[in-house]
């Protein structure tokens, strides 16, 4: 690999919301480990960062909610309706196997504490739990899924 590729690759890692990156290829290998130089201040930015709030009136609300959530980031969208986020990057399961029903479908009403889905992530089955009481008016993925960050899962209407 020459110097001019490498600059590259060293600054599409640096703009990059990755903090390790190993490469190994042929007689190559870099390894770029950024995880050192980043905060926890920093990814505090960020989520607060990725709730859109569409009026000032919701606002109070929306922070409310926030603060109240313990694994997801909500955007409330209506007076009673809000969309729960995805907490990390991952794959979303809809049910604990193959086999078995969803956790929730459109319709259903969950309880605050209810599993709604899973996400596998580093090979870890990550429960997702509801932090309100609500029908769920709408499921945004699929089983199988990819999803990112912030990425939208549920809409629920609270009661």
């Amino acid at each position: 690999m020459d110097f001019e590729n490498i600059k590259e690759l060293i600054n599409i890692i640096n703009s990059s919301d990755l903090a390790y990156f190993e490469l190994k290829s042929n007689d190559d290998y870099i390894k770029m480990d950024k995880s050192l130089t980043r905060t926890s201040d920093n990814n505090a930015e960020k989520k607060e960062a990725s709730i859109p709030v569409k009026e000032e009136a919701t606002k109070e609300k929306n922070d409310s909610k926030e603060n109240k959530s313990k694994n997801t980031v909500e955007e409330v969208i209506d007076e009673n309706s809000l969309i729960i986020t995805s907490p990390m990057v991952g794959t979303f399961y809809s049910s604990p196997s193959p086999d078995s029903e969803a956790f929730v479908k459109e319709g259903d009403y969950v309880k605050k504490g209810k599993v709604i889905c899973i996400i596998e992530a580093m090979k870890l089955m990550n429960e997702i739990e509801s932090n309100y009481d609500g029908n769920i008016v709408k499921c945004f993925v699929k089983d199988g899924d990819m999803i990112e960050f912030g990425q939208k899962l549920f809409e629920i209407k609270e009661d």
